[in-house]
């Protein structure tokens, strides 16, 4: 875990929030979101913690369906034609649209475009590949309704973060067009998990048994967990877009951004990885209320205004 970051963000601010959020997610999500939990549980407690989210004013927001999947349309006032494929994050088992609406909302007003959340298949009903496929076949739609490839990024936390990479690469291996850029948070990347980060502030948010359930629900027993498929770190990355990583400090998958950095970089892709001391798993789902995470979501509004996006 060496890799050097192309931004690291300024000292902590908001100490007092920190610590009552850190305690908050220790107690409600990594007490309860990890077995013996059942994920039909886990789904509940997620959508329950995610029931009042902050969303900026100017965006409004529709139900649709993409590719014969749900999804949500965040739109604001003002956009550039553009569009964000968001795929969210829940260790491939629990998440949707609805409870990342904080997210999707807030970069779809930051960048000026329009962001698509895909309700795309989860385990352990859908293991792997469907959700993977559901990413390539949201893309294809895309491009049918009439989006260029330069007009289209894919985005995503966690969960998400790998599906965007495995779904570009899926994408690329079909030889479709590439999109014009990949924003990761926090991205899984490595199903082997040998190499997780111990922070010695611990991890506030993920369990190291709800990490291994979601491997074990998801990949199938066939298959190594180290096939490049699952696990983008292990996958030939030249041919990926311009790419922009953001991961907290304080997390088991650190190691999982900041391998995937030194990797692509060595393979000769265009990429940025920004690290954030004092924080932990996709604390950008904090924005509104966290000022580093409303740092890091402008972050990526300027990275993908940069990518023409």
């Amino acid at each position: 875990m060496t890799a050097s970051a192309d931004f690291k963000a300024p000292a902590a601010e908001q100490m007092l929030l920190r610590g009552l959020l850190r305690g908050f997610l220790r107690l409600f999500f990594r007490g309860l979101v990890r077995p013996p939990m059942p994920v039909a549980g886990q789904r509940r407690v997620l959508r329950a913690l995610t029931t009042i989210t902050l969303t900026p004013r100017g965006v409004s927001r529709s139900a649709d369906t993409l590719a014969g999947r749900p999804c949500e349309w965040h739109r604001p006032a003002v956009s550039s034609g553009s569009v964000l494929l968001y795929l969210h994050g829940g260790a491939f088992m629990i998440g949707g649209p609805d409870t990342h609406r904080g997210i999707c909302a807030s970069l779809a007003k930051r960048a000026a475009l329009q962001v698509c959340a895909l309700d795309y298949r989860l385990a352990p009903e859908h293991p792997y590949p469907a959700a993977r496929d559901d990413v390539v076949a949201a893309y294809q739609a895309l491009l049918e309704a009439g989006y260029r490839p330069e007009q289209i990024a894919i985005g995503g936390d966690s969960a998400g973060g790998n599906l965007s990479l495995v779904g570009c690469l899926r994408i690329i291996e079909l030889g479709l067009p590439t999109p014009a850029a990949l924003v990761c948070f926090s991205p899984v990347t490595d199903f082997t998990g040998e190499q997780m980060h111990e922070p010695p502030a611990g991890d506030p948010l993920l369990h190291p048994s709800w990490v291994e359930q979601a491997a074990q629900l998801y990949c199938p027993a066939d298959l190594p967990r180290n096939d490049p498929g699952m696990s983008p770190l292990f996958a030939d990355l030249s041919r990926l877009p311009p790419t922009l990583i953001q991961v907290g400090e304080d997390e088991l998958l650190l190691g999982d951004s900041l391998r995937l950095a030194e990797r692509a970089k060595a393979a000769g892709v265009n990429v940025r990885l920004e690290r954030y001391p004092g924080l932990w798993h996709v604390f950008q789902a904090h924005v509104g209320m966290l000022r580093a995470a409303d740092y890091a979501i402008a972050r990526v509004a300027a990275f993908l205004r940069e990518r023409g996006v």
